[in-house]
């Protein structure tokens, strides 16, 4: 028997869920500081458990500290539908950003159990770890290791600026599983999210359909020169690294406004150097960059201009450049045929609807090469986040939430 279509999530016990995450690792007010495995995030992931374990589910955490919650299915053999997001926060982060995704996967198994429906496949909730970042670099490490993006070991040795590792500190908090952190097969992935961006609140949509996400270059590039007096020491002698991180990301900043006027983004997110005191120049620094277009040649294009940007900002200062890492993400990465179904879904709830692309990064990119994934956008007000202001209310949330139940049902009934 399918799932009535007057089923709807209970957005009251849902917002209770929202609120009490909202408690654990306060910020700036109305906001979060709740760096991946830091102490607040070791006390939501305990508290999402308890939850979890409430609802009827069983847990595993893998050796990346992914945290897997599984509702079984009536041939639980069969590939599960898995729901997800994250529950980590940039250091000026929301209540929304990737929590409404776990929460609400929570929700629609809550959702199930409260309306008596049991799935022909398994449904699975997982945290995340570290998609924002914001701590270890490069983003979306746990979805990108159990992938096979990464490896274990590297991903177990990012290091944040304080040196400590994400296996210290998986340890540390008691979030080092035991499963291993490898793929396993999904039957779909469809993660619920905020927009992040304006355009959901601007035209009054209730529900955005993700088709895609734009082409995105991410890159942590280092320069070396040498120390010296900043008095006596001459200008033409000088190899300051600080000025060649400088000159990079100007470069960049000048080149996201020269695509701004078709929608492009570059990106200077962070510069750090040492000494970095008065009196002396650095000898060290790395610089953080990205940039994004919803065409990918363009996207492309921007990235090689932006390695060119690397020699030259070193070339200028006398320094050397090395590009440490690079990540992408984006692009026609979703299944047509789960863009389809969330589509319909939202068209036959009643609900005003329009396809959109996504902006920002998320760990649906990283799954997508591992199964079937789609991503449901909700509405945030003015589309502020990675902001301690952005902001949702229970209308702006429940009608994904609805899609979230209905597509996730349908596809694990099949």
């Amino acid at each position: 028997m399918g799932l009535p279509a007057t089923a709807r999530i209970d957005i009251g016990r849902f917002w209770t869920t929202i609120e009490r995450s909202g408690e654990i690792g306060v910020g700036r007010p109305g906001g979060l500081s709740r760096l991946a495995l830091g102490d607040a995030d070791r006390e939501v992931r305990d508290v999402f458990i308890a939850w979890c374990r409430e609802a009827g589910l069983s847990v595993r955490i893998d050796g990346i500290g992914n945290i897997f919650a599984r509702r079984p299915g009536e041939d639980d053999s069969l590939p599960p539908v898995v729901m997800g997001s994250h529950l980590d926060t940039q250091v000026n982060g929301g209540r929304f950003d990737g929590i409404a995704g776990v929460l609400g996967g929570l929700e629609v198994c809550r959702t199930l159990d409260q309306l008596g429906h049991r799935t022909k496949r398994p449904i699975e909730v997982v945290n995340w770890t570290n998609e924002e970042g914001g701590r270890f670099s490069p983003p979306m490490v746990g979805s990108g290791c159990f992938t096979g993006a990464y490896t274990l070991d590297w991903a177990l040795g990012r290091r944040d600026d304080d040196g400590r590792t994400i296996g210290e500190e998986l340890d540390r908090i008691g979030y080092r599983g035991e499963m291993e952190a490898t793929p396993r097969p999904f039957d779909a992935y469809v993660e619920f999210h905020i927009e992040q961006g304006p355009i959901l609140d601007r035209e009054g949509m209730q529900v955005g359909v993700v088709t895609g996400g734009y082409a995105s270059t991410g890159m942590l590039v280092e320069f070396r020169g040498e120390t010296a007096h900043t008095g006596p020491w001459p200008m033409e002698r000088r190899r300051n690294a600080l000025i060649a991180g400088a000159r990079l990301l100007v470069a960049v900043d000048d080149l996201g406004w020269e695509h701004a006027g078709s929608g492009g983004k570059a990106t200077a997110s962070r510069l750090v150097a040492w000494p970095n005191k008065p009196g002396i120049l650095s000898d060290w620094a790395q610089a953080t960059c990205d940039v994004r277009h919803a065409d990918p040649e363009t996207s492309a294009v921007m990235a090689e201009r932006v390695r060119r940007a690397v020699h030259e900002a070193a070339a200028r200062a006398d320094c050397t450049a090395e590009i440490l890492d690079v990540w992408n993400w984006g692009g026609k990465v979703f299944a047509d045929e789960l863009i389809e179904q969330v589509r319909a879904t939202s068209l036959g709830l009643g609900y005003r609807t329009r396809d959109i692309l996504s902006q920002a990064g998320h760990d649906a990119y990283f799954v997508a090469r591992h199964a079937p994934t789609t991503m449901i956008f909700a509405p945030c007000r003015g589309g502020i986040t990675h902001n301690n202001q952005e902001l949702c209310t229970p209308d702006d949330l429940e009608p994904g939430l609805n899609v979230l139940l209905h597509t996730v049902v349908a596809r694990a009934n099949r």
